[in-house]
Order: C-alpha cells, then structure tokens, then sequence
C-alpha cells in the first residue's frame, strides 16, 4: 500500500508514502470533516491512497495573489 500526494491544484506530484501499515491518525485525516475527506481523499482498487494537498509553488501562488482561489486549477 502507498499513499501518494498531488497538489489538487496544479496536479503535481508532492511525493508518495511506502508504508506496508499506517494509520489514518498519523496521516492527520481524522481531523477531516466527512466532507473534507470525500473531497481530499480517495482510494485505489490495489489499496492505494490518493491524496489532494496543495504544492508550495500553489500556497504561494494564492498567498500573492487571493483572488486565485476562484479557479479550481493554476498553471505554474
């Protein structure tokens, strides 16, 4: 099982975790409301996890330039 990041925002890949066992607890997504984790995680038929965070590049893209977050996509 891997659990694999992609900014939700521009598509890339922040980086994979190869973990034969791990908690959701220590991943944080306990703290997700139910809405939250339906938008932010999603699961593999082989037990994959794919996760929505945000790139640096996207956080600083918004932190400039606010109105930004009106578009579910930025090109960087």
């Amino acid at each position: 099982m891997a659990i694999h990041y992609h900014c939700r925002h521009c598509g890339t890949k922040i980086g994979s975790i190869e973990e034969a066992s791990i908690h959701a607890e220590a991943l944080g997504l306990h703290k997700l409301s139910d809405q939250e984790r339906q938008d932010m995680v999603s699961y593999e038929t082989t037990g994959d996890i794919n996760i929505k965070a945000i790139c640096e590049d996207c956080q600083e893209a918004l932190e400039r330039n606010p109105d930004y977050h009106q578009y579910d996509f930025l090109i960087h």
